[in-house]
């Protein structure tokens, strides 16, 4: 029989989720890990196998917390444009203003351009596109769309925007001028209503 961690699983995928958004996985070092789980590094070898399986292990604790939590707080089912609207507008919040970036998008820069997509980034990418379908079609104009192509070409839009709200996020940019971009947007969407 396997010994029971001793620690807090929780605590210890926060620290390295931040540590791997903050820097990427190639830029996290073990050193970096230690200090950001408080485990030291036979630990997370011991707990994760290597640093691969902590990384895979914070991802899917963001894809849970930051990704799942969001969308269930500001976009749950039945909230329509209102609720993507919400989502969107989140984006400009960050808890204590820290920009860490969006661990989706920076893995799919750090691990993009290869014949297969990272699966955790096409899992996340796949949830934000399903979602915006799903809330564009609870909109009267997009409800009437028979095929749903209005609605496919329409998530693809947001999720675009979405990760490049991310991206200028991260990169600084002024968000008074990224609220009213979304705004905007969404005032678009909601005149098709």
């Amino acid at each position: 029989m396997g010994r029971t961690r001793e620690f807090d699983e929780e605590a210890v995928l926060t620290g390295a989720m931040h540590i791997f958004r903050k820097q990427g996985y190639q830029g996290a070092s073990i050193r970096d890990l230690e200090e950001a789980t408080g485990l030291k590094g036979g630990s997370i070898y011991h707990s994760f196998g290597d640093k691969a399986g902590l990384f895979d292990a914070a991802f899917g604790h963001y894809h849970r917390i930051v990704l799942e939590g969001r969308i269930a707080r500001y976009a749950p089912p039945g909230s329509g444009l209102q609720g993507l609207r919400q989502l969107f507008l989140s984006l400009l919040h960050e808890p204590d203003d820290a920009s860490l970036g969006c661990l989706i998008t920076n893995t799919a820069v750090e691990f993009g351009g290869g014949v297969q997509p990272h699966p955790r980034v096409e899992a996340a990418l796949g949830l934000l596109r399903t979602t915006f379908g799903s809330r564009l079609t609870e909109a009267s104009t997009f409800a009437r769309d028979a095929d749903g192509a209005k609605a496919t070409r329409t998530a693809i839009r947001l999720l675009a925007l979405y990760q490049g709200l991310l991206v200028l996020i991260r990169g600084g940019e002024d968000k008074t001028g990224l609220r009213q971009a979304i705004e905007d947007e969404f005032n678009q969407l909601e005149t098709l209503s």
